[in-house]
């Protein structure tokens, strides 16, 4: 199994992938977080307001609290990346490649297969990298999940290059 993956074809710069450093990539989301944020189309306004009024009104029957320290900050976060499943946007890779400007699909070369979309159904990507704090071995480096979340269940595995056409 190979551990990098290639963006090529009809691009002014072909890009080798290395899902194995993208744990200290500072875009990267867990999986579970990522999908949830995408449905949730409130009022950000209204969110806001409503977190404000409950943390007021827990300092006015509770008092204020300090925040938590900065050790107690890393410990969370380095629990998080021991155990979290993690992914990242496919977008600004695909950007950084510089696809031609003829250039409409994205073909996603697998172990033994090929499919074929639209770009900009590939911009809507997301790369999982990360499975339970490990990165994906079997059937890895990474994997596919649309956009929407649709195949969250069955994310497109083994995947070996985009070639860009």
């Amino acid at each position: 199994m190979e551990s990098i993956v290639f963006i090529q074809g009809k691009v002014k710069f072909s890009i080798t992938l290395d899902p194995g450093v993208w744990i200290f990539d500072d875009r990267k989301v867990e999986l579970e977080t990522y999908f949830q944020a995408e449905k949730k189309a409130e009022n950000e306004l209204e969110e806001y307001t409503i977190a404000a009024s409950k943390h007021w009104e827990k300092e006015i029957r509770e008092g204020a609290t300090m925040p938590p320290t900065l050790k107690t900050e890393r410990k969370f976060e380095k629990q998080r990346l021991l155990e979290g499943t993690f992914v990242i946007p496919f977008k600004p890779f695909l950007d950084n490649a510089e696809p031609n400007s003829d250039a409409s699909e994205v073909v996603v070369k697998t172990a033994d297969t090929e499919q074929v979309f639209t770009k900009e159904d590939a911009e809507a990507f997301v790369l999982g990298f990360s499975i339970d704090g490990r990165p994906i071995k079997e059937n890895g480096p990474m994997y596919i999940y649309f956009g929407d979340g649709s195949n969250i269940k069955q994310p497109i595995k083994d995947v070996r290059a985009f070639i860009i056409r």
